[in-house]
């Protein structure tokens, strides 16, 4: 299907006008705003390409990730919407849209769910920002309008600066912001080792290495598309089900059979700049860092570490991630992503933060109420994860509901990040 509005007139800038001057705020305040809808991949791929050429957000905004993304999934034609939008003739943004149903109900969202930190529409940040406040009220307007077959648009995950551009979508529908996006941005490991690790870290890495080094020969590798890939996929998965299995929470990748996806990604002809780091104790891998590369940004989507005791008295996966940061940033990597959600790893390498917000369009009545009903979900369950007694008595409440409800252990029906 594609589908063309006719070009509208963009209201007139009141409220802001951007960087240029009254001459930009004029010509945003009359761009012409037209849009186009595609349910192929392949009729965007110029423009798609042409937007990401500089730098991405996130793997999300790749135009082959999410390319093989549909391919693997055999996601049908009547569940995909690439929407378009111009000014003056010229592509701005660009939003690929998974029709699927959550509970049920019709929605439209990211295609990967959340299996990527962050998201972003695909956009050329330097237009969209001329435009101006109202001139990005009309482009968002108008591509939101343009669709159809479900009741919400659900845009998870969107981090509030891009490109060095702050609230280029505080329009794009109404905002709940409900997480944080930890990144690590360092000209070289020297600058990084100085800002980042105090005399007692040093020691700490240390001594956690000689225990490691005390078991055997250890060893780290970075492995690259056409590589000997397959084993360390498979063994990183096996030792993400252990680690979920230990907490009692669902495994996303095995029951909803996304393993072939992160395989088919790592095939020459995918297009996906992918590294595997992997740390091996006497040969045996320990640790695995599944990370996409575009440009001079590296995105860490999965780790993983061995769930043997004795080995982890090591730390495999710190000290694997010692070794990603003695290496990358001497490699030309500028942005090393490591997604969203606090831990210890982020709190030690991470310098920089970025709010992350989720945006939500009700195309009907109805979707109006799913958003009202859904934010107030996103808010009390991020109440419940930042209170680790709330954290620990919702998940044994959701395991005795499961067992009550025939459902097996890990299996959970539904994923609740949507």
């Amino acid at each position: 299907m594609s589908a063309t509005l006719q070009p509208m007139l963009a209201e007139t800038i009141t409220d802001a006008a951007p960087a240029g001057g009254a001459g930009t705020a004029v010509a945003a305040a009359t761009a012409a705003i037209s849009v186009s809808v595609s349910q192929s991949i392949a009729d965007v791929e110029a423009v798609w390409r042409a937007l990401t050429v500089k730098a991405i957000e996130s793997p999300g905004q790749s135009f082959d990730f999410i390319r093989t993304w549909v391919a693997q999934r055999g996601i049908a034609a009547a569940d995909q919407r690439y929407v378009v939008g111009h000014a003056d003739g010229v592509a701005v943004a660009l939003l690929p849209l998974h029709r699927k149903r959550v509970y049920g109900l019709p929605i439209l969202t990211w295609f990967p769910g959340a299996n990527a930190g962050c998201y972003a529409p695909v956009a050329d940040y330097e237009r969209l920002s001329a435009l101006g406040v109202a001139g990005r009220r009309a482009l968002w307007a108008a591509m939101t309008g343009a669709l159809s077959g479900a009741d919400v648009v659900y845009l998870r995950s969107i981090p509030r600066e891009v490109g060095g551009y702050d609230g280029l979508f505080d329009e794009l529908g109404s905002t709940l912001a409900v997480e944080t996006l930890y990144r690590s941005e360092y000209s070289s490991w020297e600058e990084c080792d100085k800002l980042q690790r105090s005399k007692s870290r040093r020691k700490h890495d240390r001594q956690q290495g000689d225990r490691l080094n005390a078991m055997g020969t250890v060893s780290f590798e970075e492995i690259r598309n056409g590589g000997d890939t397959r084993c360390a996929i498979e063994t990183m998965f096996i030792q993400r089900s252990a680690r979920f299995k230990a907490m009692g929470i669902r495994d996303t990748f095995v029951h909803d059979r996304l393993i072939g996806f992160y395989h088919d990604t790592v095939a020459v002809e995918s297009g996906i700049d992918v590294r595997l780091h992997v740390l091996r104790l006497n040969g045996d891998i320990v640790a695995v860092r599944y990370n996409i590369v575009h440009n001079d940004r590296m995105f860490c989507l999965i780790s993983s570490m061995s769930d043997d005791a004795a080995i982890q008295n090591g730390s495999p996966g710190k000290q694997c991630l010692l070794r990603v940061m003695q290496s990358v940033f001497d490699q030309g990597i500028a942005v090393f992503d490591m997604g969203s959600g606090f831990t210890d790893e982020k709190r030690h390498w991470c310098n920089v933060q970025i709010p992350l917000g989720q945006h939500y369009i009700g195309l009907n009545w109805q979707g109006a109420l799913i958003v009202r009903a859904h934010q107030a979900f996103q808010r009390t369950r991020a109440r419940i994860k930042a209170n680790r007694y709330l954290k620990s008595a919702f998940r044994t409440a959701r395991q005795v509901f499961d067992r009550l409800s025939g459902v097996p252990k890990g299996a959970a029906a539904s994923d609740s990040s949507e």
